[in-house]
């Protein structure tokens, strides 16, 4: 299957599962986009995000008329990250990536302490994901091979942890005391329609 038909055969099942789904082709696609998904004057909650960052999406949230928990400024304590952790939960909208999208309409992700995939599941009223059409898989189960083997050890690896993966390359299920694989979460649908939206955009984005 060509990759536009899985494109497109995935933002339908996304659809059927009360999710939205759109297309763009590029970074300034994506902002357009975005910009007419959130209003001046919103809270604004971020997962960590390679994804984000190569797009612009960080740089275009620190830069607009929002309110912006910005997880990545310099010289957070771990205290100031846990708050705004918190806050996310009350955030107009949560903008992240994600580890994987299924054919069928299915969102994959591994997280460490779930401060990424807990906003994705209840809180915010608007969840925006964004994913490069790298991370489109065919099954769960490419979803989680994906997740475990590809983005994991990347992952690991720029977050500088002394974890098995980081020195292998690939996951061994290690009980490492830096484990960043402790959530393994699937969304399959969503309650109210179309709180999360998913935007793929061409091309490789993040791990």
């Amino acid at each position: 299957m060509a990759m536009e038909e899985k494109i497109e055969t995935a933002i339908l099942n996304l659809q059927k599962n009360n999710m939205g789904g759109y297309f763009v082709e590029n970074p300034e696609e994506l902002l357009a986009l975005i910009s007419t998904l959130i209003r001046k004057g919103e809270k604004i909650g971020c997962g960590d995000s390679v994804t984000l960052e190569e797009t612009g999406v960080f740089h275009y949230l620190r830069n607009g008329p929002f309110l912006f928990y910005d997880k990545h400024r310099a010289g957070l304590t771990s205290d100031e990250k846990r708050a705004l952790y918190l806050k996310n939960f009350d955030a107009d909208t949560f903008i992240t990536g994600t580890n994987a999208v299924t054919a069928d309409g299915k969102l994959f992700n591994i997280d460490g302490n779930g401060s990424r995939a807990a906003p994705m599941l209840y809180g915010p009223k608007q969840v925006i994901v964004v994913v490069g059409t790298n991370k489109l898989v065919d099954t769960v189960k490419d979803a989680v091979s994906r997740a475990r083997q590809i983005a994991a050890p990347l992952d690991a690896k720029r977050l500088k942890k002394d974890t098995p993966c980081v020195k292998l390359g690939k996951c061994i299920d290690c009980r490492h005391k830096h484990r960043i694989c402790n959530d393994f979460v699937l969304i399959t649908g969503q309650l109210v329609k179309d709180r999360i939206k998913v935007i793929f955009i061409n091309g490789d984005y993040g791990f």
